[in-house]
């Protein structure tokens, strides 16, 4: 599986509690924090869901 990087780039307040949880799931804490996480399809759906807040990069 190939990896990308995810960074935070907009923060999470006045966004549904759902979509903090997601960030949260995802080991984001914070605007400008990264993580590297497997392509996998679980992944890219937790992407979609906060696309608006995340940048993603492949790796």
């Amino acid at each position: 599986m190939e990896k990308i990087k995810i960074k935070q780039i907009r923060s999470a307040i006045k966004n549904l509690k759902k979509q903090k949880l997601t960030l949260y799931a995802l080991g984001l804490r914070g605007i400008g924090k990264e993580v590297v996480h497997e392509n996998t399809p679980s992944i890219k759906g937790m992407i979609s869901k906060v696309n608006h807040l995340v940048e993603v990069n492949k790796l």
